[in-house]
């Protein structure tokens, strides 16, 4: 059953099992997006919650001319967006993250030099993702992190294509410049964020 096909269904209130389909699909993309988004995996797990809450609650206003996959991305940037705007009201500096909570633990084959290497790299992509403005962030965490096509992307966003590989440009060289400036040796960061 394709999306669209599952969410007629979830429309019609005809099996209420699809809609624990598009949860299960889904899910993980959108907490990820909300997630690298947010810089917070609490916050992003919230939002992702908030997504499909508001997916069922809007329900109706899917047009079944349209992508599922655009209207769901859509209302997890919006909810993202929203999230953002509130944080940024409440404290000065969006680089505060509890780092505990969003390490990544580094491959087990590696010495311990290396573990500490890769922790410090992944941290200073993080600090510097979150350093970005919110349209560059957006782009960026769409294609690298989940995957997208810039056509896709610019549908999502409702911008032309060309946007969006000049906001890819744009944000590269902003991560490329915010990683050069980290005291540790932004040059493995950039390196290792560059060639994904």
């Amino acid at each position: 059953m394709t999306d669209e096909q599952a969410m007629w269904q979830v429309q019609m209130g005809d099996d209420p099992a699809a809609f624990a389909v598009l949860v299960e699909r889904w899910e993980a993309p959108i907490r990820s997006l909300c997630t690298r988004m947010t810089g917070d995996p609490h916050r992003g797990e919230d939002l992702a919650q908030e997504t499909f809450a508001r997916v069922f609650t809007r329900r109706r206003q899917f047009e079944q001319s349209s992508r599922f996959s655009t209207w769901l991305w859509r209302i997890a940037l919006n909810l993202c967006y929203d999230e953002l705007r509130r944080t940024h009201r409440r404290r000065d500096s969006v680089g505060d993250l509890e780092e505990e909570h969003t390490e990544q633990l580094p491959a087990p084959e590696a010495g311990p030099d290396e573990q500490l290497a890769q922790k410090e790299t992944a941290s200073q992509v993080r600090a510097a993702l979150q350093k970005l403005p919110e349209h560059y962030r957006a782009v960026l965490a769409l294609r690298h992190y989940e995957g997208l096509k810039f056509r896709e992307i610019a549908e999502l966003l409702e911008i032309p294509e060309g946007t969006v590989k000049s906001r890819m440009a744009e944000a590269l060289t902003l991560m490329s410049r915010l990683l050069r400036e980290t005291e540790i040796g932004g040059q493995g960061a950039n390196r290792q964020f560059l060639a994904r």
